[in-house]
């Protein structure tokens, strides 16, 4: 290689790393207390989206973004003209989370993900399919759940009714089960399609509705009820602005938005403990990439850690959080890191990017407070029954081996719509979890499409 060239890659390399820097978010500790001020005053929550299908998630996230400027006239155009292509003029709304042209004939198959700011708050949505599985839980952690229930006749009875073979019966259940599971503390629960023919904003319709839901998220403690309010996805009335009178002269309650504005926000994860940051997805560049959310602890371009459970010391080459490399990011933050030292084929969705003294446990067996889920038939739930585990970002297939009574004695097993703990048998090699903790120690037990069981490791 020639002098010249030399210099040229020498001065290319340095004007690269140049421009690295200037869009680096560098963290000034002498700025930290204004920092933290700042984001006590701007909070950032994750939202997620349930429903059964047809419940109108997708719609009113659409309208969501059109509300506040995410979507312009001209894009929402071009989405009515493909909708009307497919034969879906009513979804249009829905193309700005359904991306793929699978998606917009048939719906939503994986999570959406945008982002929309509201006068206090910046929202990450997360957009759930109505037919789910726990593998589309696995990379949300969020921290309040909007429950969309269609007001319109015979939807709802479908989508929260017991039993049935039809695959969209009971979904409004399922979901609630399993965003329970997973540690959702916060719940919003919004009545659409009120503007339908079969409804027109009927408030004995609503309080039918009502009546029927509250009871059963009581008897789930699926923790702050926030809200209850009827709205309109498609036409967009009772989301940013208030309801007219003589569209529903009964309703005096929040609008959607002021309603996610009004849920307090929880500091769940510690940002000085032992770094955690689950992996739900990995891929090959020019170095080994992760991606995940940071549970606890703090990460910093540099920082030796430990992918867990294999115990492979890692270097941390590069962080991105929303598009930016940054030098250092903490507790909630969503994640792209860069490695050195392992081969993305080492690499499982499940496996723990932990810190190198303080590693997550990571056993074969564990103990665990189950809660049995009420059942369509009677089931009993015996020391031997076999089940999939779904945590964070880990799907197991897994076996009860002892399950211990409340109180003193030997339980051999139980019914439904009880409490045990019980002794959890991992089918292939150890898994990553650790007790007592918000995200990390919280799973669910699924069997068939159905959740059984929800529970947390002691």
């Amino acid at each position: 290689m020639s002098g010249s060239e030399i210099v040229k890659r020498g001065r290319g390399s340095e004007e690269e790393a140049e421009t690295k820097r200037r869009k680096r978010r560098r963290l000034n500790v002498e700025n930290a207390a204004e920092e933290e001020a700042e984001a006590n005053k701007r909070r950032h929550l994750k939202v997620v989206f349930l429903g059964p299908s047809e419940a109108g998630k997708s719609t009113i996230v659409g309208q969501i973004l059109l509300l506040t400027g995410q979507v312009d006239d001209q894009e929402m155009q071009k989405y009515k003209e493909e909708a009307k292509e497919n034969g879906r003029e009513g979804c249009y709304l829905a193309y700005t989370m359904d991306t793929d042209e699978y998606e917009r004939r048939r719906g939503t198959v994986q999570v959406g993900k945008a982002m929309f700011d509201t006068s206090s708050c910046t929202f990450t949505i997360l957009d759930v399919p109505g037919l789910c599985t726990g593998n589309d839980y696995r990379s949300i952690s969020p921290d309040v759940a909007v429950l969309v229930i269609s007001a319109r006749r015979d939807e709802f009875e479908t989508g929260f009714q017991e039993g049935g073979e039809m695959e969209m019966v009971g979904q409004t259940r399922e979901h609630v089960q399993i965003a329970r599971g997973l540690g959702v503390s916060s719940l919003i629960v919004v009545l659409n399609k009120m503007d339908d023919p079969t409804v027109m904003w009927s408030k004995d319709r609503y309080d039918e509705i009502k009546q029927e839901v509250l009871p059963f998220l009581e008897s789930f403690r699926c923790g702050t009820i926030n809200a209850f309010l009827p709205i309109s996805g498609l036409l967009g009335i009772n989301m940013d602005k208030g309801m007219d009178e003589d569209v529903c002269p009964w309703w005096r309650g929040p609008t959607l938005f002021e309603a996610l504005d009004s849920v307090e926000f929880v500091r769940l994860a510690n940002p000085n403990g032992p770094f955690r940051m689950p992996i739900f997805s990995h891929y090959k560049d020019e170095e080994t990439v992760v991606m995940g959310n940071v549970e606890s602890g703090c990460i910093r371009e540099g920082d030796f850690l430990s992918l867990m459970p294999n115990q492979v010391p890692v270097e941390v080459i590069a962080l991105y959080c929303d598009g930016d490399i940054v030098d250092q990011s903490g507790p909630r933050d969503s994640l792209i890191v860069y490695l050195r030292g392992i081969e993305d084929e080492d690499i499982v969705s499940g496996y723990v990017l932990s810190s190198l003294v303080q590693p997550i446990r990571a056993p074969n067996t564990f103990l665990a407070h189950l809660e049995f889920l009420k059942q369509p038939q009677n089931t009993i739930f015996y020391a031997g029954y076999k089940a999939v585990l779904h945590t964070h970002a880990m799907v197991e297939e897994c076996e009860i081996t002892e399950m211990i009574p409340p109180g003193v004695g030997v339980m051999y097993a139980t019914d439904d719509d009880d409490d045990a703990i019980c002794r959890i048998q991992v089918d292939h090699g150890p898994i990553c979890m650790e007790a007592f903790s918000h995200r990390l120690g919280r799973f669910v037990l699924r069997c068939g499409r159905k959740t059984i069981a929800v529970g947390y490791v002691v």
